[in-house]
Parts: C-alpha cells; sequence; structure tokens
C-alpha cells in the first residue's frame, strides 16, 4: 500500500514537469563550447574550461523574455555572488539567437552570468532537456556539475521559483564537503 502511494506522486511529479527523461545524477555532463553573451558581450563558454575553475551550474529554460525565463534569470543575477563564493559559475541556454541573448544577458540577467544561444537545441537535447509538450523549446531544468564532470544534482519545474535555492544548496554543499 505505501508503494502506491509513493508512485503516484513521482508519476504525478513526471509529468508535471513537462519532462519525460533527464540525465541522472552521476551521470557525466555532455561537454559543449557555445557561443555566450555576457553583459550584451559575445564570448566562448567552454563547459570542460569552467569545470576547472570549479562546479557549473547549467539551466535550460524555454524562451529569453518571457515572464517566467525572466524572472528565473533575475534571481539567478541576484544569487550570482553566492554562487560565486562557493566557487560555481552559471550559464543560462535557451534556443534563443546571439542578438537576442545579448539583450536578454544585459536586463534579465544584469550582465552577471552567460546566457548561451542554442539555436538548434543541440545543447538541450544532450542534457535531455526538451519540452516533452514542445519539442521546439527547452525544458526549464537546472543541472549542477562537478568539477570532475558528473552530475551532482538536477531539478526540473516549469515554475522558476526553486531553481535558484536548490542549485545553490546543492553548490554550497558541494563546497562545503571540498573543505
Amino acid at each position: 500500500m505505501k508503494l502506491v502511494h509513493l508512485l503516484i506522486p513521482a508519476s504525478l511529479a513526471l509529468f508535471s514537469t513537462g519532462s519525460f527523461a533527464a540525465l541522472d545524477i552521476g551521470e557525466d555532463a555532455p561537454k559543449f563550447t557555445a557561443n555566450v553573451s555576457i553583459n550584451g558581450q559575445a564570448q566562448s563558454f567552454s563547459l570542460s574550461d569552467e569545470l576547472r575553475k570549479g562546479p557549473v551550474v547549467v539551466y535550460f529554460f524555454p524562451s529569453s523574455f518571457t515572464t517566467g525565463c525572466s524572472i528565473e534569470a533575475h534571481n539567478f543575477a541576484e544569487a550570482i555572488d553566492q554562487f560565486k563564493a562557493a566557487g560555481a559559475t552559471v550559464v543560462g541556454i535557451s534556443r534563443d539567437d546571439m542578438d537576442t541573448q545579448k539583450k536578454f544577458s544585459v536586463s534579465a540577467c544584469n550582465g552577471k552570468f552567460a546566457v548561451a544561444a542554442d539555436t538548434d537545441l543541440a545543447i538541450a537535447k544532450s542534457y535531455d532537456a526538451i519540452l516533452a509538450t514542445r519539442p521546439d523549446y527547452a525544458n526549464r531544468i537546472s543541472y549542477v556539475v562537478a568539477p570532475n564532470g558528473k552530475i551532482i544534482y538536477r531539478y526540473s519545474s516549469l515554475n522558476p521559483d526553486k531553481h535558484i535555492i536548490n542549485t545553490l544548496n546543492a553548490v554550497k554543499e558541494l563546497h562545503a564537503q571540498a573543505r
């Protein structure tokens, strides 16, 4: 009887996220290099290079300048000093083109972290981060990747509210364990 009670909420959670798959904890994070914008300036971002500095929060979002995505980016920007204090880098990824990401990186991200242009969704697909109900968009899913390249945390919800606190807690825990 208890097993049924556990399976029903888990099944509902799976369908409520808008995603049917995601990379598992302990899996290798797919390496990528992407064109990003930080504070309106185009740059190249390499996950491998950033992991040499510490953990990386890789978060996917459906589309720049939508309400939820703007809220999430603003909240990551507000918390960026806490991420940096724990040695982490943050990168947001959506299907938007570079011109859009340049504007978004200034307005919603306050110039605090990189946002990548994944116009063909290749990075999102490699992370199983495609929105099941709208496969031409990334799902809202956040991963924390440890310096060894392993995924240590993931959180998927179309509601942007808990992505920041959950990933920050995972980064802080990793930082505490490294001491």
